[in-house]
């Protein structure tokens, strides 16, 4: 038998697997690799992977003698049964305290159940978020590890040493037990859906509502990009509104309007709707993907259905309307923040995992998608107040927000005089205006509920918990 010389194993050679891999080997660990598809192991070691301390393994015994005790054994497969073959291939050659990895976008309730039937067997497992794409798996990523505990020792060093790096701090933190990191990674890839969602309904503001050229939108996001919007999604939105097609016309026209997905903006949605909490940004970034999908649908009702004549826009105006879609994009993109964390809350107490606000900031500063400059402020106001119930309530967001909803709302008003779509913007401004409402009409949704179905209603000057029942219909 070979001696085991790899720091830690990789199964799965598709772009993310072999950027990961290209990164541990760069920071000086040894990696094996394994592919069902063997020639993919040898077109990599070949190619990319020639030269580096990549040892490439053709099967799976082969694979698990080639690591060192205990094996790390990280897996970039696709979410779902893959991950659970894969386990039951891999067990015969495992010892006792061996780590399985799955690095994949699972489900936080899958990685649960792993963690606790692999620990009766014997076994480790982690399930770890892994964000920024191909770009960051090569050269730093955002990592959200979580799962059995005695674990996380093992392979610490790799992962911190592999993640993105901010003011000299990894962005790579424990996150938590169980389905803890696979968790934060799906409420992360949820407030992406409500990112993407508000720049696209900035875009068409600008350019549908206020007619901007095309050649001018790219320096509006350049600007945006250098004060408080400052992030990775408004940079990379300048980039592509910058690229021509062959014809010299704007490539963005060519792509076909139907949004895909992959699921974890709809499972933060589910999950929202099962914990009761008002997570209705993230939700219409979801709905408005849906939407997207009906274009044969889209294409008959614009020939059929009629909207408002776009108001005119005198040239003096433009500017403060462009400044007024910036702060809806803005207060928005607060909003959505603000509501995933009460999510992470909800279900973290829910859960007893204990989730570190400032940590889950600070790992998202870099490496992600949806790093930004305000993730620091958020990290600073978890610091300041660990048991802080909602973003907007602290100081700096408080502020931000007061003096961007002028704009806000001039934004979405504009917006529906042109009869032009703001799902996310309009939920967010709904939420803000219902969370800082001292009295909202559900007493008489309430009423309405006891009328017709017993269902009973308590009363502001009774003790909570106390119940009554009316006859509000008078026939009795």
């Amino acid at each position: 038998m070979p001696e085991a010389e790899a720091d830690i194993g990789l199964i799965g050679l598709a772009v993310m697997g072999q950027n990961l891999v290209l990164n541990m080997a760069d920071n000086g660990f040894t990696v094996a690799v394994f592919n069902r598809t063997t020639s993919k192991v040898d077109d990599f070691t070949a190619g990319p992977a020639a030269g580096k301390s990549i040892l490439g393994t053709h099967s799976l015994e082969a694979f698990c003698q080639s690591l060192k005790a205990p094996r790390r054994i990280m897996l970039m497969v696709k979410a779902g049964s893959a991950v659970d073959d894969f386990i039951e291939l891999l067990k015969p050659y495992l010892d006792e305290s061996d780590i399985i990895i799955d690095g994949g976008n699972s489900l936080y309730t899958d990685t649960q159940r792993r963690v606790d039937s692999l620990a009766k067997q014997g076994f480790r497992f982690l399930g770890v978020g892994v964000s920024g794409g191909e770009e960051g798996a090569r050269f730093g990523p955002s990592l959200m590890p979580g799962g059995d505990p005695e674990a996380w020792p093992a392979v610490k060093d790799i992962f911190q040493a592999i993640s993105a790096k901010v003011d000299g701090q990894a962005c790579c933190e424990w996150m938590g037990e169980g389905g803890a990191g696979h968790y934060v990674k799906m409420v992360h890839n949820g407030i992406e859906y409500g990112d993407m969602q508000l720049i696209c309904e900035a875009y068409q503001a600008l350019r549908e509502g206020l007619n901007i050229p095309f050649d001018d939108l790219q320096g509006i996001f350049e600007q945006w990009n250098g004060g408080v919007l400052d992030s990775y999604l408004i940079e990379i939105t300048r980039d592509i509104l910058g690229v021509r097609d062959t014809d010299n016309a704007p490539l963005v026209d060519k792509v076909l309007d139907t949004a895909g997905q992959k699921g974890t903006g709809k499972w933060t949605g589910i999950n929202a709707l099962e914990s009761g909490i008002p997570l209705t940004l993230i939700g219409e970034a979801v709905f408005a993907r849906f939407l997207s999908t009906l274009k044969e649908q889209r294409v008959q009702a614009a020939k059929q259905l009629r909207g408002p004549t776009p108001p005119p826009v005198e040239s003096q105006d433009q500017a403060l309307m462009i400044n007024n879609i910036h702060d809806a994009l803005y207060a928005s993109k607060i909003i959505s923040y603000a509501q995933g964390f009460m999510l992470m809350a909800s279900t973290s107490d829910e859960k007893g995992w204990n989730l570190n606000y400032g940590n889950i900031a600070l790992v998202w500063r870099g490496g992600c998608i949806i790093r930004s400059r305000f993730l620091n402020n958020i990290k600073e106001a978890f610091e300041k107040k660990t048991d802080l119930n909602n973003l907007l309530l602290d100081g700096f967001f408080r502020d931000a927000i007061h003096d961007s909803q002028t704009g806000w709302r001039s934004a979405i008003q504009f917006a529906v005089g042109g009869g032009i779509p703001t799902p996310a913007f309009s939920a967010a401004l709904a939420f803000y205006d219902g969370y800082r409402s001292a009295t909202l009409p559900a007493n008489l949704l309430q009423a309405q509920r006891d009328y017709f179905g017993a269902h009973t209603y308590e009363r502001i000057d009774k003790p909570r918990g106390e119940v009554f029942h009316s006859d509000w219909s008078g026939k009795s």
